[in-house]
């Protein structure tokens, strides 16, 4: 099961259903089936306190993903700074609503395998975002 919750903001206007069902199809692109995923919609402060205290990082970031996966079927909790998201949407110049499908996919993407801190990775991840933001579309 996909759940939407919030710490401390509002929930962000997303059509929880369409993004459920996209969520879904994206994961079987890769061969994997969604079980338990948690979406944490928070603060610039809440994803640095959590930033700080599970992965010993003092800086923010616009989503955290702890992987709970086993096997095919991808399961985690995904906290997204929706702070962060806005500012990422002015400086790269896109809506906010597609920064934040972006941001929601990344997590998925991460769940499926694809990493984008080593040499060559970023490229490789930001593709992949590419080609499921086009499946939303």
């Amino acid at each position: 099961m996909i759940t939407y919750q919030t710490e401390g903001i509002e929930m962000p206007d997303i059509k929880k259903r369409e993004i459920t069902a996209w969520i879904k199809a994206v994961a079987g692109t890769y061969g994997k089936r969604t079980g338990d995923i948690a979406y944490i919609f928070c603060s610039d402060e809440k994803i640095l306190e959590v930033n700080r205290q599970y992965l010993q990082h003092d800086y923010y970031t616009d989503i955290i993903t702890f992987d709970y996966t086993e096997g095919d079927r991808i399961s985690g909790d995904l906290f997204i700074s929706l702070d962060t998201v806005r500012t990422n949407a002015e400086q790269f110049n896109a809506s906010y609503d597609t920064e934040l499908h972006r941001v929601i996919i990344h997590g998925i993407l991460h769940l499926c395998g694809i990493n984008d801190k080593g040499p060559g990775e970023r490229e490789i991840m930001e593709a992949a975002e590419n080609q499921a933001l086009a499946m939303l579309a």
